[in-house]
């Protein structure tokens, strides 16, 4: 696979400064149950790394420390971590809201039955991948049988009550497109994923994330590999809009490694670029002076540029809701 850092480590992406800390967003690991063309932490089904249970520990201190609000769990896939269902509960004894970024079709593989009605239970968010309402385009980009999968894992949130009006039980599905292009408008194609998923499978859900491919890991390599690296990285950085830079996801989030080291996102946990915060290579969870994150500097590179083209983008989706880049 190819190394896409080198590339991306030149940059002339704007300074940008840390607001209060309200949310943790955790690699529990990266063992997945797919094998993904556009993952940015290149996860799958052989993938070993898995946070231990001392390292949660000084999660939920940290969390404790810093009033965290919401703890976002990602991988891999979450779920298969098996410390998962134990970190939620005490999250939520804790009140801190927690956000499950889940590929579906966990929910259908053996050995997770009931996954489903824990979530709910605990009323965990979550954030689902479907990269497109279409079969042949999502088998594509995330391998044979997954959107029928997917079809199946949404059917049965929804009788639980996820995306059902008035449930509190939220469910907000993910975009990404099918290669080097920016996602289109998300507002418009929020209501197109509505009107097929409903019509035709009776699918409901609250809201559409739709979000850009980050030139690193898996998909930054394909970009590589098909000599069209620069072209995307030109088209991130000529869709540049300054006005998203105040509502970037790493201004008020941490993103911490299946290890424990703390990074400024989670991009930049896969690019391993240290916290600015601190002045060491690595700083560990257990370790952090939160005092040190007031209005400290992020650590940016290239790559940053997709989170601000057109509509921009993180894992919360565009943020600019009134802009149309198609």
């Amino acid at each position: 696979m190819h190394d896409t850092k080198p590339l991306l480590a030149h940059s002339d992406f704007p300074a940008i400064f840390r607001k209060p800390l309200e949310i943790l967003q955790i690699n529990l690991g990266y063992l997945c149950n797919l094998s993904c063309v556009h993952c940015h932490v290149n996860a799958g089904p052989k993938r070993t790394e898995s946070m231990s249970r001392e390292t949660i520990a000084h999660v939920l201190a940290l969390a404790d420390a810093a009033n965290i609000h919401t703890l976002d769990l990602t991988g891999g896939a979450p779920e298969m971590h098996p410390d998962f269902r134990y970190l939620v509960r005490t999250a939520r004894d804790r009140g801190i809201d927690v956000i499950d970024r889940c590929n579906l079709t966990i929910l259908e593989a053996p050995g997770y039955e009931g996954l489903g009605e824990f979530l709910a239970a605990q009323q965990v968010e979550i954030v689902a991948s479907l990269p497109c309402y279409l079969e042949e385009n999502v088998d594509k980009q995330r391998g044979k049988g997954v959107f029928k999968d997917s079809l199946s894992a949404l059917q049965r949130l929804n009788r639980l009550g996820y995306g059902q009006p008035n449930s509190g039980l939220k469910l907000n599905l993910v975009y990404n497109p099918q290669g080097a292009v920016l996602p289109p408008d998300q507002h418009n194609l929020e209501q197109a994923y509505k009107q097929h998923l409903e019509q035709h499978y009776g699918i409901v859900f609250n809201r559409l994330f739709a979000v850009a491919n980050m030139p690193i890991q898996r998909f930054g390599s394909t970009l590589v590999s098909q000599g069209c690296f620069d072209t995307y990285l030109n088209l991130l950085k000529d869709s540049f809009r300054a006005e998203n830079l105040d509502n970037l996801m790493c201004l008020d989030t941490l993103s911490i490694d299946w290890q424990g080291y703390v990074y400024d996102c989670d991009f930049n946990q896969m690019l391993a670029l240290p916290l600015r915060a601190v002045a060491k290579p690595q700083v560990h969870v257990g370790d952090l002076n939160l005092d040190l994150l007031n209005n400290a500097p992020v650590a940016t590179a290239a790559h940053c540029y997709g989170c601000t083209a057109g509509q921009g983008s993180s894992c919360g989706g565009a943020l600019d809701a009134t802009r149309v880049d198609c």
